[in-house]
């Protein structure tokens, strides 16, 4: 019997597993990019909560503590900042001190005093304690003595000057709202028609001579309304001195922590509260009081307090100027861009340089805008239009239309670009069957390519609005100013003044934050403008989103 030789196993060799780079794995990019994602959301959400809570708590009223120390000195007022840090005294120790919103300035000389924790020998919160709120030289903090009324004393006890002072402070805040009405309403017309009649003459003399009848004429003119004029001043002088003399006797009794005795005419009171009585309805009350304020006064005190109203509408009013300035020329640059222009190199230079226009800082489009628009156009409109003012400038200066027109050049590229996006997304199966059905270039532009690129134009618009409400350096240069009472739309004719300078949330947050000579108390302003403009610019933007939305759904993108 043969043998046969056993089957040789066949060992297989083992595989090694081919190395697989981590980024052809699709798992840990997107742990990369979420993880982006989650940062930047967070670093946005942690910046829009700062901005809320320290804005929205600004204006909430505080207990007001008084504070004595060992060295017998004492303090009373709002704390406004509680903060540690290192001593340099031997051997190192991490203190503690408060910040105190003191107030009192004509007798202090300053606002504020840091006191040191260590050095506090007792902290109390006076039932009396008394916040006033005024219209010159900030917060006063004291204690009610008494009230008198024409020089007579009608209380003398904190609860009874209290209520006289409920009982009086209303009819006193309305006669100074009619002095203010009639100083900047009928004084500033009557101002206006001396200033016209004046130009008048100035015209006919510039224009006929010294000698003319037509100058004699207008001059006899000039000195009737002179004359009217000067009756009508002195009639609303009297009657603006007669609403002071009866506010002049209504006078708040107060009386400092430190023991001075203060009289405070209620005239120059625009709030008063007693702090460590409130409750939190009391405190609701003055919070939206003071929103009230915020929102529809206008500012005081080197914008420290007040409200912000001529900011807000100089803002808007900037704001759609601007949207009207940039949409039309933005849209019929890119049209013609896209419809109408051959590619080639004029056409790739154009692009480049519209692209490269979009990096330019924003300062230089200030500069360009002092210079073109308010040394070059408007002096030349001041030559030919307002001669008679001259040298004074009438749009040969910063004014909401240059600073407009400025802003439009600013966000020109933003809109451009965009508007171009808009209209290549447009498929061209739409624009041939257009052609096909017999409709012209412009036809088809009108009725089939802008409808339908109109949501995406809108985008553009919503980016240059978003960038241009918020930019301050070039509105430094051609028209926002600390301070304009005078709105650039008002009821007089011809109702919009477009050469008037202008107040701008972005220029007053600036002017708070670096300008005020009270910085500590501008600084919690600082975060409350800041929301509202956010807000602002929030309101705005959903605006534009809304009609976006509502064109989009009118005209849905198909093709053939």
């Amino acid at each position: 019997m043969s043998l046969q030789p056993a089957e040789e196993k066949t060992v297989k060799p083992r595989r090694r597993h081919a190395k697989v780079s981590l980024f052809a794995q699709g798992e840990p990019m997107i742990w990369l990019t979420g993880g982006g994602l989650a940062v930047a959301l967070c670093m946005i959400t942690g910046l829009l909560l700062l901005i809320f809570y320290n804005g929205i708590a600004t204006l909430w009223p505080v207990p007001v503590p008084q504070i004595q120390t060992v060295s017998n000195q004492v303090y009373m007022g709002e704390i406004t900042r509680d903060e540690s840090f290192r001593s340099n005294e031997e051997p190192v120790r991490v203190l503690h001190r408060k910040l105190v919103r003191t107030g009192n300035y004509e007798i202090s000389g300053e606002h504020f005093t840091w006191v040191n924790r260590h050095e506090i020998k007792s902290e109390t919160l006076p039932e009396w304690a008394l916040v006033v709120e005024r219209t010159a030289w900030g917060r006063f903090y004291g204690f009610p003595e008494g009230f008198t009324l024409g020089g007579e004393a009608v209380a003398s006890t904190p609860e009874a000057a209290w209520k006289a002072f409920n009982r009086y402070h209303g009819e006193v805040s309305d006669r100074r709202a009619k002095i203010r009405a009639l100083e900047t309403r009928d004084v500033g017309r009557v101002n206006r028609q001396l200033e016209k009649a004046r130009l008048d003459l100035r015209t006919v003399e510039l224009r006929d001579g010294l000698s003319s009848p037509a100058w004699q004429a207008e001059h006899a003119k000039f000195l009737e309304t002179e004359k009217s004029v000067t009756t009508e001043f002195k009639k609303l002088q009297d009657e603006i001195g007669l609403l002071r003399t009866e506010n002049s006797r209504y006078v708040l009794n107060l009386k400092t922590a430190q023991g001075k005795a203060v009289a405070m005419p209620l005239e120059t009171i625009v709030r008063a509260y007693p702090a460590n009585q409130l409750t939190l309805a009391g405190k609701t009350g003055i919070y939206f009081s003071r929103w009230h304020e915020f929102l529809c006064d206008e500012p005081r005190e080197a914008n420290s307090e007040g409200g912000v109203f001529p900011a807000i509408f100089g803002t808007v009013i900037m704001t759609l100027l601007m949207s009207l300035a940039v949409v039309p020329f933005g849209v019929m640059a890119a049209l013609y861009l896209r419809e109408y222009a051959k590619p080639g190199l004029i056409v790739s230079a154009v692009r480049i340089s519209i692209n490269n226009l979009a990096g330019v800082p924003s300062i230089v489009f200030g500069v360009f805008g002092l210079g073109f628009f308010c040394y070059l156009i408007g002096a030349s409109i001041d030559e030919l239009f307002f001669a008679s003012s001259l040298p004074n400038p009438t749009f040969g200066k910063g004014g909401i239309l240059w600073a407009s027109l400025t802003l439009a050049l600013l966000t020109l590229p933003v809109v451009i670009v965009a508007t171009e996006e808009a209209l290549a997304a447009v498929p061209n199966s739409m624009r041939e069957g257009s052609y096909a059905c017999g409709g012209s270039k412009w036809q088809t532009i009108k009725r089939i390519v802008l409808p339908r690129a109109l949501p995406g134009i809108m985008t553009g618009m919503i980016l240059a609005m978003a960038r241009g409400a918020g930019e301050v350096a070039p509105l430094m240069l051609v028209g926002a100013v600390k301070l304009a009472p005078e709105l650039p739309v008002d009821g007089v004719a011809p109702f919009v003044h477009a050469e008037r300078s202008f107040m701008h949330l972005g220029f007053h947050i600036y002017d708070l934050g670096f300008q005020s000579q009270n910085s500590e108390a501008a600084k919690p302003m600082v975060f409350t403008t800041t929301l509202l403009l956010i807000v602002l610019i929030f309101l705005l933007n959903l605006l534009a989103v809304r009609l976006r939305t509502r064109l989009r759904r009118k005209f849905v993108s198909a093709s053939f």
